[in-house]
């Protein structure tokens, strides 16, 4: 039997869910399942059209779904004991700050497409944690786009979806974020990451070597893109495409300028709008260079170019954070790690972390035991292999 990829303590989870739905419903739904993420390498440069190298994990968010005979959207959310309902033509992109605008942006963004979704009740349950930056609103998203898609019985090629996704959170959250998100809970792989051109949309998946484990470490501190930060960044190296410009007028974002120009003509930017530009920059040419590393199963190397990555984003691009880099150097003291590294926007959440798989055991307990030592919080640690992205699961529901 193929492996469904949910442990037991997610199939409890899903069955209560489907129970849920039906209580509250009064008939059975369909359910189906997004992936959360973390991105191997390749930070902040898929809103400057570059390369990522994102996996799908096993930490998920399912929604039970089920059509009505209204216009209306109905959903609860069980991790939130909270039930929000609204008119799907009465849909705006005013900003709430709940957790219902993602699912209510999704269904905005699809009717404002012209694609015929119907009025449906819904239940979301997940176990990706909020604020760590393994892409809980993208999962949730997704998982609500196909779930809509399905009980209106539209077919959509999946990069539209992902595309509808990420509109979504720009409009309805604030966010705006590249497409990298979206992308991955849609097309994870089992066993593999992908390597991403975030202007094309092409992509190239990458087999993860046998004997290694993912392992990521939340530092328990929680981040908010929509903030402001986040979108600061994405705002200066805009400022840095057009200053670039008056001397490579073909450019369209930094993902064209190469590193050899930008030694040529970067050296007059104002001091961070340069920074920000150089990790943009260098941090595509190391995604490029980590994929070569992944395709030979050269773990050290690849290993290597994340901590370049780690430094670019502590330095340049400023994003990491007291926690952040102290889990990092605590990683690197255990045996067995090929890699460690911040993932995500930053400004807290996750690393990522590359483990022979025997050595993961005392790697969990070294650095959790070490960590709150010295910061007095707990974290969280998750070991995964890479998953498969959106689906419907109903079947797998018994």
């Amino acid at each position: 039997m193929k492996s469904t990829g949910f442990s037991n303590n997610q199939r409890n989870s899903n069955r209560a869910l489907a129970e849920e739905f039906r209580r509250r419903f009064g008939n059975a739904g369909r359910v189906f399942s997004a992936p959360g993420r973390v991105n191997l390498i390749g930070e902040h440069t898929d809103y400057n059209d570059g390369f990522v190298m994102p996996a799908a994990i096993g930490l998920f968010t399912c929604v039970a779904a089920g059509p009505r005979n209204d216009e209306q959207l109905a959903v609860y959310s069980l991790d939130f004991d909270e039930c929000r309902q609204f008119e799907l033509a009465e849909i705006t992109s005013n900003l709430t700050g709940n957790w219902s605008d993602y699912v209510r942006g999704v269904a905005g963004v699809m009717r404002s497409r012209g694609i015929p979704v119907r009025g449906a009740n819904l239940a979301v349950k997940g176990d990706v944690p909020i604020g760590a930056g393994l892409s809980s609103s993208a999962a949730l998203e997704v998982a609500t786009a196909i779930a809509l898609l399905g009980v209106s019985g539209v077919q959509l090629d999946r990069r539209e979806t992902a595309a509808i996704c990420q509109r979504a959170e720009h409009d309805y959250a604030g966010t705006k974020c590249g497409i990298m998100d979206q992308f991955i809970s849609c097309f994870g792989e089992a066993n593999h990451a992908i390597l991403l051109d975030c202007r094309s949309l092409d992509f190239w998946t990458l087999r993860i070597a046998e004997g290694v484990r993912i392992v990521i470490c939340n530092t328990m501190v929680k981040h908010e893109l929509a903030t402001g930060a986040y979108n600061r960044r994405r705002t200066e190296c805009e400022a840095g495409v057009e200053f670039l410009r008056r001397y490579l007028p073909d450019i369209r974002a930094l993902r064209d300028v190469t590193q050899a120009q930008f030694s040529a003509y970067g050296s007059d930017l104002p001091d961070v709008i340069r920074r920000r530009c150089r990790h943009v920059i260098s941090e595509n040419a190391r995604v490029l260079e980590a994929a070569d590393a992944l395709r030979q199963s050269d773990l050290k190397r690849f290993g290597e170019f994340m901590a370049q990555s780690h430094l670019s984003l502590r330095d340049d691009y400023e994003v990491s954070c007291a926690e952040l880099d102290l889990m990092v150097e605590l990683a690197n003291q255990c045996r067995g790690v090929y890699g460690a590294r911040m993932t995500g926007g930053g400004f807290g959440g996750c690393t990522v972390n590359l483990v022979e798989t025997d050595a993961v055991d005392d790697f969990k307990s070294t650095v959790a035991r070490r960590y709150q030592e010295q910061v007095g919080l707990q974290p969280d640690i998750y070991v995964c292999t890479a998953a498969e992205g959106a689906r419907e699961i109903t079947s797998q529901i018994s």
